[in-house]
C-alpha cells in the first residue's frame, strides 16, 4: 500500500489513515513525491505547500495517536484554485500584480475541509484572472497540459485541479463553476466533477476587500469539487454542504431528500439546442443511459431542455452588463492577448439599459420557472458536458469562429449555472485516446439523485484516472513556461463581477 498511496481514492485514503494502516505524514509525501514526478510536465500545482501540508499531517498523525476521533477526510490531500483563499497564501488568479496578496482567512469550503481532516497541498492554475478564456494558461504560471494529449486542452477554468486530480497529485480538487468551470475540465481530463446547486456550499467571492460583487456573480458562481470517483464527490459534496455566516446565500437543506416513489425517470437531450453534437459524444450519452436504465431507472429521450437559446441570450446579456465598468481595469491586467476572449464576448453583447436590464432580471426568474417545470416531470436529466472532444488550446481566444465554437460546446453547462441546478460530471470511457463523459443534472438541491446516478454509470463504465502524462511537452508546453507579459494597472472592485469562474 505504502508503495501507491496517491492512486487511492480519496475514501480508502482517509480511512487507512483513520484505521492507522498509514500515517497522514506517509499519505502527504506519497502525494508529494507524485507532484515532484508528474508537475514538472503537466504544471498544474502552482504554489506547493509541501511544509505546511507535513506540519498539518503531523497535527493529524498526533490527535489519532491521542485517542481522538478524525474527520471523514483525515489526512486526505486536496489542491485550491488560484481564486479560492487559503490562509496565509497569496490568492493570486495567476495574475503578477497579486502575486503578494497573501489570503488573511481560509474560504469558507476550504475552512470546512480542512475541519474534516483534509489538507490543502498546493494552489492550481487557472486562465488568468479565471477571465481570459476556457484554456487554463496564466499570465503568472503559464499553461497548464492536458495529461491525455499535450495538444489539447485540459479545459478551465478549474484547469489546474482537474489535471492535478487525474494524474495523482491530489485526491481532490477545489474549484468553482459558473458555465461549466468544473464540469469541463472534468471531462476533458477523464475525472469527476460537481456545480452545486446555489446556495448548496458557503462560498466568499469578494475579493478585494469587503465589497461583494454583483448580482450574477453573486448567482452564478458555485464552488465545487473535482475527484476521480463518484464515491468521493459524495464524501466531499456531505463536507462542503451547509451553512456559514460568512455566506448569507448558503441554505440550511438537507443534504439527502426524500426517496422518489418508482424508478427515477431522466430525460435525455444528446444534441441541447439543436446546435450539433460530435459522434463521441453522442456515444458517451448513449452509454451512459444504457447503464442508467440497467441500474433501474426509467430513461425516455426528449426533444430538448426549457428554451435554450433564450437563456443563453440573456446569461450574455445580465454577465456583460455586470461586467461592463470594470472591463478598462479588468482589461490591463489581462494583458496582451489575454483579453481576446472576453473583447469578442463584450463586441458581441452591449451592456443593457437599466431598463432591459430589469427585464432581464425578471425573465431570469421566467426561465428559472420553466426548468423546474421540467424537472418536476424528469427528476434528472442526462446530457453532453461539452458537445465536442477536448479542443485545441486556446481555441476560445484565437477568433470569432473559435470563440463561437467553445460557448456552443459547453451551452449545456451555461444554461444549468443560469437556473441554478446541480450537475454531475461523470467520465463514461475513451475514444480515440481521449476521456468521455457526460453530466446528470437534476432538481434544485437533489445533489444526491445527481451523485447516485453518476454512481450506477460509474459503476457499470469504470473509472479512467489516475494516469501517467502522455506526451506532455510540446509546443503548447513550452510556450506556456515562457508565460504572458502583461501590462498590469489598477483593477476595480469588481473583477469577480463577471460569471466566468
Amino acid at each position: 500500500m505504502r508503495d501507491a498511496l496517491w492512486k487511492l481514492s480519496a475514501a480508502e485514503q482517509a480511512d487507512a489513515v483513520r484505521k492507522a494502516e498509514v500515517s497522514a505524514v506517509e499519505l502527504v509525501d506519497s502525494h508529494l513525491e507524485r507532484i515532484g514526478e508528474v508537475n514538472p510536465r503537466a504544471n498544474a500545482v502552482t504554489q506547493l505547500l509541501a511544509e505546511r501540508a507535513r506540519e498539518d499531517a503531523a497535527r493529524t498523525d498526533r490527535r489519532r495517536a491521542a485517542g481522538e476521533t478524525l474527520g471523514p477526510l483525515a489526512g486526505v490531500p486536496f489542491t485550491v484554485k488560484e481564486s479560492i483563499a487559503v490562509e496565509g497564501v497569496p490568492t493570486t488568479f495567476g495574475v503578477e500584480r497579486f502575486r503578494d496578496l497573501v489570503a488573511s482567512t481560509d474560504a469558507p469550503p476550504v475552512a470546512r475541509l480542512r475541519a474534516a481532516g483534509a489538507v490543502p497541498i498546493g494552489h492550481s492554475n487557472i486562465p488568468t484572472l479565471i477571465l481570459a478564456g476556457m484554456h487554463t494558461r496564466s499570465e503568472l504560471f503559464g499553461d497548464t497540459v492536458n495529461p491525455w494529449d499535450g495538444g489539447r486542452t485540459p479545459g478551465g477554468s478549474s484547469g489546474g485541479d482537474a489535471v492535478a486530480v487525474a494524474t495523482g497529485m491530489a485526491a481532490i480538487g477545489l474549484g468553482n463553476d459558473s458555465g461549466g468551470s468544473v464540469r469541463v475540465p472534468a471531462q476533458f481530463c477523464g475525472v469527476a466533477g460537481l456545480k452545486p446547486s446555489t446556495g448548496r456550499f458557503p462560498a466568499d467571492h469578494r475579493f478585494l476587500g469587503p465589497d461583494d460583487p454583483g448580482p450574477a456573480s453573486q448567482l452564478l458562481v458555485t464552488d465545487g469539487p473535482l475527484a476521480r470517483t463518484a464515491g468521493d464527490l459524495r464524501l466531499v459534496y456531505e463536507v462542503l454542504a451547509g451553512t456559514d455566516p460568512r455566506d448569507p446565500r448558503a441554505v440550511p437543506v438537507p443534504a439527502y431528500g426524500e426517496p422518489l416513489p418508482g424508478p427515477v425517470k431522466v430525460a435525455v437531450v444528446t444534441d441541447p439546442g439543436g446546435h450539433g453534437v460530435h459522434p463521441t459524444v453522442r456515444g458517451a450519452v448513449a452509454a451512459a443511459a444504457d447503464a442508467l436504465c440497467d441500474a433501474g431507472y426509467e430513461v425516455r429521450e426528449v426533444r430538448d431542455v426549457p428554451r435554450m437559446d433564450e437563456a443563453l441570450e440573456a446569461y450574455g446579456r445580465i454577465t456583460a452588463t455586470e461586467f461592463a465598468p470594470s472591463w478598462p481595469a479588468v482589461r490591463g491586467l489581462l494583458g496582451e492577448g489575454g483579453d481576446r476572449y472576453l473583447e469578442m464576448a463584450m463586441e458581441r453583447t452591449p451592456p443593457a439599459s437599466a431598463a432591459e436590464f430589469m427585464h432581464l432580471m425578471g425573465l431570469w426568474m421566467n426561465i428559472r420557472r420553466s426548468w423546474a417545470e421540467f424537472l418536476d416531470v424528469y427528476p434528472l436529466l442526462l446530457g453532453p458536458v461539452f458537445t465536442e472532444p477536448p479542443v485545441e488550446p486556446g481555441l476560445e481566444s484565437r477568433d470569432r469562429s473559435g470563440r463561437d465554437r467553445v460557448a456552443s460546446g459547453m451551452r449545456l453547462c451555461t444554461v444549468s449555472s443560469f437556473v441554478g441546478v446541480p450537475g454531475v460530471a461523470v467520465p463514461t470511457g475513451t475514444a480515440d485516446g481521449l476521456p468521455t463523459g457526460v453530466q446528470i443534472i437534476g432538481r434544485a438541491f437533489r445533489e444526491d439523485l445527481c451523485l447516485d446516478a453518476a454512481q450506477a454509470i460509474e459503476d457499470r463504465l469504470g473509472v479512467l484516472t489516475p494516469i501517467d502524462p502522455i506526451g506532455l511537452i510540446g509546443l503548447i508546453g513550452l510556450i506556456g513556461l515562457i508565460g504572458l507579459i502583461g501590462l498590469i494597472g489598477l483593477i476595480g472592485l469588481m473583477v469577480r463581477s463577471t460569471p466566468l469562474g
